[in-house]
């Protein structure tokens, strides 16, 4: 088994609509509701630093973070109507990005150095949420098609909401309930299915305690102040936030799982959030025989993550595998 690590600098992903920051100006326009939100920020009123860097939005305020998402959404990826329901997982859109544009450039590893596009490329998205962002992106970005998987009844009517909004999606994202919980692949990979990869935001914490702590952290550290009250300035429902083992438990689960189907994906991915946790995914990916794996590190501000991608195919059958 290779490990390779990809670093790229702590800026986001060079093709990374946001990696020169919000431009308030332009998506204002776009949409209008969001102006409410925005205000100045009070690190960069007295700087010399542009019109643009001075602005901002409270990250601790939920609706002003969704706000900002149906902004990002309508003025970057055409998504005229989108919304989630009260107290559902709101991503932020540059990091969700990021990822999308890091598969990319992985899937492009295995065709010649040229990122393939179209409905062709399909991806499956476990745990796709009630919001759908990563179909959304992967869609407008590169033109690619996604099955989205979710536990969650509530969550799959919201994002097939979403998709009949949008028809321009409907055509490239289908949407399937995990009717077994314990289970991620199982139900979902058929056998005649092939997916170029599949892309995964686990849950994070390990009971709904650990995830009211973290998110109490979360909103201190943005406020700069001590709250006793967890409010989620970008929501989250239980199956998104945690499951028992946490993400470690989530992972292991996915990659024995993942073995079962070898010739179904070219690259199974997941985003890993604790970088302690990596040893352990190491070792399970051994004992599953991998070919090979990559850990691709990505930073947004001040939070650092990394996605873990591995594969069971030679490079042969990379270079042998159809994306047209």
């Amino acid at each position: 088994m290779k490990t390779k690590t990809i670093t790229e600098k702590t800026n986001l992903h060079p093709r990374n609509l946001d990696r020169f920051g919000y431009d308030f100006k332009q998506l204002i326009e776009d949409s209008p509701e969001l102006e409410a939100f925005v205000s100045f920020n009070k690190h960069h009123i007295d700087s010399s630093d542009s019109e643009q860097a001075k602005q901002t939005i409270d990250f601790s305020n939920p609706e002003a973070v969704k706000s900002l998402n149906k902004a990002l959404l309508r003025s970057h990826y055409n998504i005229q109507n989108w919304d989630i329901p009260k107290n559902y997982l709101c991503p932020p859109i540059p990091g969700r990005a990021d990822y999308i544009h890091y598969i990319a450039d992985l899937l492009a590893l295995s065709n010649n150095g040229i990122i393939p596009e179209g409905h062709t490329v399909q991806g499956l998205d476990i745990g796709i949420g009630a919001n759908g962002i990563y179909p959304i992106i992967g869609n407008a970005a590169y033109g690619w098609s996604f099955v989205g998987t979710d536990i969650d009844e509530k969550a799959i009517e919201n994002c097939s909401a979403i998709l009949k909004a949008n028809p321009k999606l409907i055509e490239n994202i289908s949407l399937q309930q995990q009717t077994e919980s314990r289970f991620i692949f199982k139900n979902i990979i058929t056998p005649e299915d092939k997916f170029a990869f599949t892309i995964c935001n686990p849950p994070f914490h390990k009971s709904l305690e650990e995830a009211t702590k973290g998110s109490l952290r979360k909103v201190n550290n943005l406020e700069n102040k001590k709250s006793t009250i967890p409010v989620l300035n970008f929501g989250g429902h239980d199956a998104e936030l945690w499951c028992e083992g946490g993400e470690l438990g989530f992972i292991t689960q996915m990659i024995y799982e993942s073995a079962k189907y070898p010739m179904q994906c070219l690259w199974f991915t997941t985003l890993v959030s604790k970088q302690s946790h990596l040893s352990s995914i190491y070792k399970t990916l051994n004992k599953v025989n991998i070919v090979e794996v990559k850990t691709i590190d990505m930073a947004q501000g001040r939070k650092n993550s990394r996605i873990v991608a591995w594969t069971f195919m030679s490079k042969e059958q990379h270079q042998k595998w159809k994306f047209d």
